[in-house]
């Protein structure tokens, strides 16, 4: 099973938010996903990304791959992680 990890649209038309999912490749971006392990606003003024930083990782040493927006987000994630 190819699995990868990739957003997942929620939210009203015109007011989208995300949630950051673990899922099997062949499913639907809006369909079953085996967990969720962050979310993102683009929108919203506080404009955090909460990511399970220790879950992403270990999906990605399980083989998962992350789509170019979500490693995007995580490189992110890191980085605000290693300042604090």
């Amino acid at each position: 099973m190819a699995v990868v990890i990739r957003l997942r649209r929620e939210g009203a038309k015109n007011r989208p938010f995300y949630n950051v999912v673990v899922a099997d490749k062949r499913a639907p971006r809006d369909g079953k996903f085996i967990e969720i392990v962050g979310s993102y606003d683009p929108i919203g003024k506080n404009q955090e990304k909460q990511l399970k930083l220790e879950r992403v990782e270990h999906w990605l040493a399980q083989g998962a791959k992350a789509s170019d927006t979500v490693r995007h987000l995580v490189k992110k994630a890191q980085a605000k992680a290693a300042k604090a």
